[in-house]
């Protein structure tokens, strides 16, 4: 999965640098890991120890990003299949002034906000049903002026789920681009079996 995350992010023309921010202890054999793998020749690839939380890594991995890299992408190797428009699409949003972009799809579920309950497994109170058209789930990569991600890193507390609401609680505008359906998230086994079918077919199709 690591190694499908990286080459969609270096599938894109623009991506010049990827960091990979490996597990705190583990930065010689995901280097390694990389080394066994054909990767693009015209990205350049760094693997850094990550920390003890997702922020934590992602500001890691900021510090150890040379100068003249103005846009900065923040992905999740569990989304191994992003195509590569989206990337793109991503980078385009933010050379076009955004502060930060996320890429997002639709829901075609209704939402239902409800009071949690304290035992796992029990009926819990619905509170509100969301306005559905007004709702995205959100995908990665995320992509960020480089100046207002370090200052998000520097400025906010406490966990958050993604860069993106770190950047919102900093009052400037997060602004969504299409997501794909292949960019889900592999967390569950069934996940992967679908992953497994997508690089199938890319196989099949033109040999990814």
């Amino acid at each position: 999965m690591l190694i499908h995350a990286v080459r969609a992010m270096a599938a894109s023309r623009a991506v010049s640098l990827v960091v990979v921010v490996a597990p705190p202890d583990g930065a010689a054999e995901v280097k390694s890991l990389l080394d066994a793998h054909a990767l693009p020749e015209r990205t350049d690839f760094l693997v850094v120890p990550g920390g003890e939380s997702r922020q934590e890594s992602v500001r890691l991995g900021l510090d150890a990003l040379p100068p003249g890299h103005d846009i900065v992408l923040v992905h999740d190797a569990a989304r191994p299949l992003v195509p590569v428009d989206t990337v793109d699409a991503v980078i385009e949003a933010v050379r076009d002034g955004a502060p930060a972009v996320v890429p997002a799809l639709p829901l075609a579920d209704t939402v239902k906000e409800v009071e949690p309950t304290a035992e796992p497994g029990t009926p819990e109170r619905v509170v509100a049903t969301p306005q559905r058209a007004r709702l995205r789930a959100v995908q990665t990569p995320q992509g960020f002026d480089r100046a207002i991600l370090v200052r998000a890193h520097e400025t906010v507390t406490g966990e958050v789920t993604d860069d993106a609401s770190m950047v919102e609680r900093l009052g400037a505008p997060v602004v969504v681009v299409p997501g794909h359906e292949e960019a889900f998230k592999v967390t569950r086994p069934l996940d992967l079996v679908l992953a497994e079918a997508v690089l199938a077919r890319r196989r099949l199709n033109d040999g990814f």
